[in-house]
């Protein structure tokens, strides 16, 4: 069967739909699909001169690459960082949400201050966190009396770089749990309270399970935010740091060798493999949520 032709009217709305849309569109095809693209073109060539004259090489970055122990032990320090960040700032998080869902006192302004972290610029997290490190005059070697290197110490380094990630972002994943808790029907612990449940029991029988698509999308949010660090590290660790080899994410050595050693293909490669490491793991995420999601 022919399609019905379009009124005048519906041409009409079909095109202001299209103008209001088109500067987004084009927003997103020069600002994210061009680099994209861009950056897997340069990991197949070896950079010119001043930028100019690359020179085509196939396959040659991915295998310096995928051989080389700077590559794999900065995207172990990734993992590790996300080990810390993704888990620790969800579970925290949920608490929070938990409790500030509540009607109590100063309720909107625990949220406030809780949502601060989130919209405090990152250079000035990184140097309120720099000066709580700091060994000598540090905040928490003073509290607990202790002298430790915090962001100098390799075994150390990259658990207080997590910690500063975990306490950055709690408010943002508080206000996304704050979202899902109020869609909630009420209903259901006021059944439960008649049959005896106590306050834990409801959290893990009502409340985990009908929030778990809330959870699954901040999981998964959260991992591929935390595999893309590079601010935190970038301002808190300095390259004169003997700790950075141990802390150094894939991004931030991707940075060093694109615009500090000139090589764009070298680390254009870097980030390809971290994309396709990223697709590989939220494939794996996606495949899983049926299984531990719940929609009600």
């Amino acid at each position: 069967m022919k399609k019905p032709k379009m009124t005048k009217a519906q041409k009409s709305e079909a095109i202001w739909g299209l103008a209001f849309v088109a500067p987004t569109i084009t927003g997103l095809l020069i600002l994210n699909f061009y680099p994209i693209v861009n950056t897997v073109w340069q990991s197949f060539f070896k950079t010119g001169d001043f930028g100019k004259g690359n020179t085509f090489i196939g396959l040659t970055n991915y295998v310096n690459v995928c051989t080389s122990s700077e590559f794999w032990g900065s995207l172990l320090n990734t993992v590790k960082y996300a080990v810390i960040e993704v888990p620790f700032s969800i579970a925290i998080a949920l608490v929070l949400a938990v409790f500030l869902n509540r009607k109590m006192r100063f309720r909107s302004g625990y949220r406030t201050i809780f949502f601060l972290p989130m919209v405090a610029a990152p250079a000035a997290v990184a140097m309120v966190w720099k000066w709580l490190y700091n060994q000598r005059y540090g905040l928490l070697n003073q509290i607990f009396h202790t002298d430790i290197a915090w962001i100098s110490t390799p075994s150390v380094a990259w658990i207080s770089v997590g910690v500063v990630g975990v306490w950055s972002i709690i408010g943002y994943n508080m206000v996304l749990f704050l979202g899902g808790l109020q869609e909630i029907p009420h209903d259901y612990y006021e059944a439960a309270q008649i049959d005896g449940a106590s306050g834990i029991r409801q959290f893990f029988t009502i409340t985990i399970p009908l929030l778990s698509p809330t959870i699954y999308f901040i999981l998964q949010t959260r991992i591929i935010a935390a595999l893309q660090v590079f601010d935190l590290i970038y301002m808190m660790i300095d390259k004169t740091n003997v700790a950075l080899k141990s802390v150094q994410s894939v991004v931030y050595v991707f940075y060093q060798y694109v615009f500090t050693y000139d090589n764009k293909g070298y680390g254009s490669t870097m980030v390809v493999l971290l994309l396709i490491f990223i697709l590989f793991l939220t494939a794996a995420l996606q495949k899983f949520e049926k299984k531990f999601v719940f929609y009600n």
